[in-house]
């Protein structure tokens, strides 16, 4: 169910369409909540963080609370939601930077001392490992 509300509608087989569509005609609180996921979709695939505000309030007006305690995270730290949103800049190249070095780092847990694991990161920074 999670699935089929979370992917765009026309990845949905027929037969899931008629599912999702029968299921959210008996269950009003799943319909709207789907409605708003799939706006909450359109911003970030439009990158359209100047509309998030009015997403945001269609959204407290629903009565709705794990929708809005998703909203109260986002109030959190808003500016860098929108920014998220709007902007093209990406930090996945960092990640996976850091994801490899956590990965080195597990593998030689316990095994060896700091010089080794610095040695390894330089290299596989280098392509070499």
């Amino acid at each position: 169910m999670t699935g089929w509300l979370t992917r765009h509608p026309d990845r949905l087989t027929d037969d899931q369409a008629q599912r999702l569509k029968e299921i959210l005609a008996r269950c009003p609180a799943l319909d709207r909540t789907a409605y708003h996921v799939r706006a909450f979709a359109e911003l970030m695939n439009d990158r359209q963080g100047c509309g998030l505000g009015q997403w945001m309030a269609k959204v407290k007006g629903d009565d709705l609370p794990a929708l809005h305690t998703f909203v109260t995270g986002l109030r959190q730290d808003l500016e860098a939601v929108v920014a998220g949103l709007s902007l093209s800049y990406s930090s996945g190249a960092v990640e996976g930077h850091n994801n490899k070095i956590k990965m080195l780092k597990r593998q030689m847990f316990g095994r060896a001392n700091f010089d080794l694991l610095r040695k390894r990161v330089l290299l596989t920074a280098r392509g070499r490992s």
